[in-house]
């Protein structure tokens, strides 16, 4: 069995659709099953419509809905054609009143909480995989379109909630088994979930991928497919690095790294429910039907290159927290972190002294009140647009000089280091630098560690010695 998830710009409109067909066709023989995000840009729109109604502006938010209902309609019609078109019309229909009458209800009482917004949202993944169940059914495909908040069930964190690993994997069985036994192909919609008392969640942003790996552990699918508009994970990002060459093989380890350290091909939680199943995840190009893309599994071969691949962060603040003169340092490490557990805040970096640390968070998490706090126990400094670069590979810290190569590469591009971090992680070297400097340090390193003339180089000593391995064992 194989979960195949197609992100947005996958289902962005019909000739897409088209595509994913045929990419399911492909898989035909091991047993499918379908999970779709929203259309491209939809939950963004989703967004602006709800601070519409909140804001008081109703008009504007029923204007944008009426937009999002036209693209919706004339793509199952480009689609199904006119006869099928009909018979998915009086579902898309009722969706969208319900979403009419939601917005309305939003702009009386002019307030968006976490649970409303959730069901908001959730209306873009409901649309889509309704048409994409249908487009599919008509072109041959057997399918079965599946509500997912029959499925996932989750804790009631509403924006960011937490799948509850027995009740999804008994939902997910008793709802899909029986699709699956029938040789039918399940469509899901991504990102959505519900709680035990059924109450519409989300999985958080680019939680479809999430869904997908989910799915694919409660069922113990043999495979988890994560379609999107790249050709798999890349040593950089292409549009900083054009010469930047797809990952064929890497680690889990090594790609939750990546993910969570700003490599936008993944949701950072993806990977867990398919590291706990030991389930091989393919990173592929919706836009080509032979991609072979990435393969992520618990043990990667070991890479040729230095680094598996480079990644960068951004939205990112650094906030250095000293302790006040006159005033005793024992126990000021412990208030710095009581304050941040008070206001759940979740760092990337730390680095500590004893009277001083350091941590980054992501700009729009870090709360003013948390400054606030910290300022009344030591003298307090922020600063904004900052970013991360992180170098991901395995076993790196086993190799000497890794990190005068890195930091001699940085200081080439003449870019100043605000804070280090190594050794916490076993897999990366990151650190901290000014947000507009993040394109010339990310060219400089990847040329560094990357260039063919250094992928040769690596490859004549990796075959050295190879070499010398098979002589000493004669």
């Amino acid at each position: 069995m194989v979960v195949m998830k197609f992100g947005g710009t996958s289902v962005q409109d019909a000739t897409a659709i088209e595509r994913v067909a045929e990419i399911v066709r492909s898989r035909h023989d091991q047993h499918p099953v379908v999970v779709v995000s929203a259309f491209a840009k939809v939950t963004d729109q989703l967004v602006l419509m709800g601070q519409q109604a909140v804001a008081g502006d109703c008009d504007a938010a029923l204007q944008l809905l009426g937009m999002l209902q036209k693209r919706h309609f004339d793509t199952a019609q480009q689609l199904l054609g006119a006869a099928e078109g009909r018979k998915i019309n009086g579902k898309l229909e009722a969706t969208f009143a319900h979403a009419d009458a939601f917005l309305r209800g939003l702009a009386a009482i002019r307030e968006l909480s976490p649970r409303s917004s959730d069901q908001l949202l959730s209306f873009g993944e409901l649309l889509s995989s309704e048409i994409v169940a249908a487009a599919l059914a008509v072109r041959g495909l057997d399918t079965v379109w599946v509500d997912s908040r029959k499925c996932i069930v989750t804790n009631a964190r509403y924006t960011q909630a937490l799948p509850l690993a027995e009740e999804t994997r008994k939902q997910t069985q008793d709802k899909l088994g029986a699709i699956i036994a029938k040789s039918k192909i399940p469509v899901m919609g991504g990102f959505i979930a519900a709680t035990a008392e059924g109450v519409t969640t989300t999985l958080g942003r680019g939680g479809s991928d999430f869904s997908a790996a989910i799915v694919g552990a409660a069922l113990d699918a043999d495979s988890i497919e994560i379609w999107t508009d790249v050709e798999g994970m890349m040593t950089a990002d292409p549009r900083l690095c054009p010469d930047a060459r797809t990952i064929r093989e890497i680690s889990f380890n090594e790609a939750a790294e990546l993910a969570y350290f700003g490599a936008k091909v993944l949701h950072p939680a993806t990977l867990l429910p398919a590291i706990q199943q030991d389930i091989p995840v393919f990173v592929l190009n919706s836009g080509n039907l032979k991609s072979k893309g990435t393969r992520i599994t618990a043990r990667a071969p070991r890479s040729r290159d230095t680094f598996r691949a480079i990644t960068a962060k951004t939205g990112v603040s650094l906030v250095n927290v000293v302790a006040s003169r006159g005033v005793m340092v024992h126990g000021f490490l412990r208030s710095v972190f009581e304050a941040l557990d008070r206001y759940a805040a979740s760092v990337d970096l730390v680095a500590i002294s004893e009277v001083s640390m350091s941590f980054t968070m992501d700009s729009k998490r870090l709360p003013t009140a948390l400054i606030s706090e910290l300022e009344r126990i030591a003298d307090v400094t922020c600063e904004g647009q900052q970013a991360i670069v992180c170098l991901v590979g395995e076993d790196i810290h086993g190799k000497p000089g890794i990190a005068a190569s890195v930091f001699d590469a940085v200081a080439a591009a003449e870019v100043n280091i605000r804070m280090i971090s190594q050794g916490a992680s076993e897999i990366n070297i990151s650190f901290v630098i000014q947000e507009n400097d993040v394109p010339k340090a990310v060219r400089q390193l990847h040329a560094r560690f990357f260039s063919p003339a250094v992928v040769a180089q690596a490859a004549a000593a990796s075959g050295k010695r190879t070499g010398k391995i098979r002589k000493a064992t004669r």
